[in-house]
């Protein structure tokens, strides 16, 4: 590595890791405290790097880099910030950092960016536009693992491109919010954001309903998984009949399109034509850390909204952040208002959690009969189904087959369990109540209402 790095960080330690690690790999480093003198170094043509953390004690690293581009065009510069927020990657993305990381960051990490950075010329580009009003600080899109940080990144690499985008994730992951987030910070924020379903798709005249109430703005086919084949061919033949002043095209699907694909049940050429690019969003049992920085954010909104103010003690927060949660993010916001509402004191303490929780362990394995895990009980099902066939493979559509007998039962005996409250049902399974519905009348499920004595 070679090239001059200038480092600006109010913290003492972060200076000298930095200073120790880039010197060791071969740059000449200035590290100081002060955004003044970073402006100072940049203004006498100093540095081929700039790495600057965001609040400094006189400025601010993110409203630096236009000033930064306008002194020193070409000049790249990686923003370091603890402010772990999808707004934070965005606003340097529109400010035209050459990369963003989130404190603590991963010093290896950072140093192949920062190589990088040294190698490649950066082109000129024009001024960035002013960001436009858009839901700020009231995204529950928080998150330091890497997993949220790198999703933070692809969506401000992406958001003014006019690639079609695809989200997937669980249920409850927020991906509309994901939409939603590249919408209202793209260059095409003042247009329409239009939200297509499959009761939009039911007619011939509904694409051209949805282009009219689109214009060239966004448009998002939620759970487009779950169109059936005619609400498919109508997207088809509306994506075929785009001009330059097309619309956006976004998706977003709990279910795995090319499975989907290869049993028959979503068309091909709607697959492709919505790959350009795919974001998928973790399930919050991948970002478990993230769970404090999303409980706060949920109860700061409540107070927000004239709630009383609440807190979790340690053993009440060890419990949130060891529960399952098959509903990710929606779920785990569910409970917290479920708490703000019910906890009789400031404290919310670990019995209040366990009670709105059903009173369910901690994380534990699913688990079949005889001890073993539910995972094991399948794939022993489904070795003998293979074995069953003799060396020649299964009919074609295993997949939803196999799909089927499972949800089946988990969605009737769930039902049982809430005496056939549809609401309860689907709030106790982490999905949506159209989406169970839709299962139920799938699967041929008789849901009997009756009053459960529990």
């Amino acid at each position: 590595m070679d090239g001059t790095v200038l480092v600006a960080d109010d913290d003492r330690t972060i200076r000298t890791v930095l200073t120790q690690a880039l010197t060791r790999a071969g740059c000449k480093v200035h590290a100081t405290s002060s955004m003044v003198t970073l402006m100072r170094w940049v203004e006498e043509g100093k540095g081929d790097l700039v790495i600057s953390d965001v609040v400094m004690p006189d400025g601010n690293g993110l409203e630096a880099l236009p000033l930064i581009a306008v002194e020193r065009p070409g000049l790249p510069v990686i923003v370091i910030s603890a402010q772990n927020t999808i707004m934070t990657a965005i606003q340097a993305a529109e400010k035209d950092a050459y990369d963003y990381l989130p404190k603590p960051f991963d010093l290896p990490d950072l140093m192949k960016r920062a190589a990088r950075a040294l190698e490649i010329k950066r082109r000129v580009v024009a001024p960035p536009k002013e960001p436009g009003e858009g839901p700020h600080d009231d995204l529950p899109l928080v998150g330091r693992t890497p997993a949220m940080q790198a999703l933070y990144r692809l969506v401000a690499r992406v958001m003014n491109t006019d690639l079609p985008v695809l989200i997937t994730g669980e249920s409850g992951t927020g991906k509309s919010l994901i939409a939603r987030a590249i919408h209202d910070f793209s260059d095409r924020r003042t247009l329409p954001f239009v939200i297509a379903g499959a009761s939009d798709l039911g007619t011939m005249e509904g694409p051209a309903t949805i282009l009219s109430r689109a214009r060239n703005g966004s448009i998002l086919f939620d759970e487009i998984g779950d169109l059936d084949e005619d609400a498919q061919a109508r997207i088809v033949r509306m994506l075929d009949s785009f001009t330059d002043n097309a619309p956006r095209i976004m998706a977003t699907s709990q279910a795995d399109l090319a499975a989907k694909m290869e049993a028959g049940a979503f068309r091909q050429d709607l697959f492709y034509r919505l790959g350009g690019v795919t974001v998928s969003v973790p399930s919050l049992r991948e970002r478990v850390d993230d769970i404090p920085l999303l409980a706060a954010h949920f109860l700061a909104r409540a107070e927000r909204d004239g709630q009383t103010t609440r807190r979790f003690n340690e053993a009440a927060m060890d419990m949130i952040r060891t529960y399952s949660w098959p509903g990710n993010v929606r779920q785990l916001e569910n409970t917290i208002r479920r708490l703000v509402v019910t906890s009789s004191e400031e404290e919310i303490t670990r019995p209040e959690a366990e009670m709105v929780l059903g009173n369910q362990p901690a994380m534990e394995p699913l688990r079949g009969g005889e001890g073993d895990k539910l995972g094991g009980s399948v794939a022993k099902h489904l070795r003998r189904y293979f074995d069953l066939h003799g060396g020649v493979l299964p009919p074609p559509g295993l997949y939803g087959r196999i799909l089927r007998e499972i949800e089946a039962p988990l969605i009737e005996i769930a039902l049982d369990a809430t005496g056939g409250n549809q609401a309860k049902c689907a709030d106790l399974l982490g999905i949506n109540r159209n989406t169970l519905r839709k299962k139920i009348t799938e699967l041929d499920i008789h849901v009997t209402r009756r009053r459960k004595l529990m």
